[in-house]
């Protein structure tokens, strides 16, 4: 039993490149994923939905039984990973991990919609559907290397992105309570309050700029100004610290690759 753990375990998560058996693996997870993916958006339209409804139910059935055959052997093998290692907690641990979270909400609002308790029969299932797309297309980032390399690149800069949002949430405050008080008099209906304004911070400060909300006195207009002007260089900040730390994990990968003087091949220990 424990060779077939090993197996498993192998084939769905550590497995090397020459393994035959682990590549068929996330080459057909790949797959069935995108599949899922189309189905469930061409599912939407209603003239293709009603050529073939029971093609695409059995598709969805087919589908949520694999991944839920996938997640209950992720499980099952997770405690060969030192982080994993308790037969309880680890498991625990495990499926409170991000990538396990992703894998359970492409599958649970199928079960949801099961369950006679929860009364989800006629219950409009766009939502839950926009859950399995979501979850199921954030899946396909574990069989990326870019995808793998950005969620590194975003742990290793968390503390500065942090640090970014703080400072967009006091400039969103600030901008709404300048604005309030600059056009309360003139628009008190758009302006009645300062979450109110906040709708206005929003979209000026991402230079979205919708035209519905706008300023008409000189205060509240030298206040959008000075506001336009600074949110477009502090939204470029996470693009400099994310481009960064791209630099320095693409430099950490060059520095690690060790070559063969002889024949000029990389040498893998």
């Amino acid at each position: 039993m424990e060779a077939l753990k090993q197996r498993v375990y192998e084939i769905m998560e550590v497995a090397g490149p020459d393994d035959r058996g682990s590549r068929a693996f996330d080459i057909f997870l790949i797959t069935l994923i995108s599949l899922n993916a189309v189905a469930l958006i061409v599912g939407t339209v209603e003239e293709v939905n009603r050529l073939s409804p029971l093609a695409f139910n059995a598709f969805e059935v087919v589908s949520v039984a694999t991944f839920t055959v996938e997640y209950a052997l992720r499980v099952w093998c997770c405690t060969l990973d030192s982080r994993y290692s308790r037969p309880v907690r680890g498991r625990l641990r495990f499926m409170v991990s991000f990538v396990a979270i992703v894998d359970l909400l492409a599958i649970l609002p199928f079960y949801l919609v099961l369950t006679p308790l929860l009364g989800l029969y006629d219950l409009d299932l766009r939502i839950l559907r926009a859950v399995r797309l979501l979850a199921r297309v954030a899946r396909l980032g574990r069989y990326s290397s870019g995808v793998r390399t950005l969620l590194r690149v975003i742990e290793d800069k968390r503390s500065e992105l942090v640090t970014v949002v703080l400072l967009l949430l006091v400039l969103l405050v600030m901008a709404s309570s300048l604005m309030f008080f600059a056009e309360k008099e003139a628009q008190p209906d758009k302006f009645a309050n300062i979450p109110q304004a906040m709708w206005w911070s929003i979209i000026t400060l991402t230079t979205v700029g919708y035209g519905d909300v706008f300023p008409i006195t000189v205060g509240g207009r030298i206040v959008a100004g000075v506001i336009a002007i600074v949110g477009i260089g502090l939204f470029a900040l996470p693009a400099g610290i994310l481009g960064s730390g791209f630099l320095e994990e693409i430099q950490r990968r060059t520095s690690a690759i060790r070559v063969c003087p002889h024949c000029g091949e990389e040498i893998h220990e």
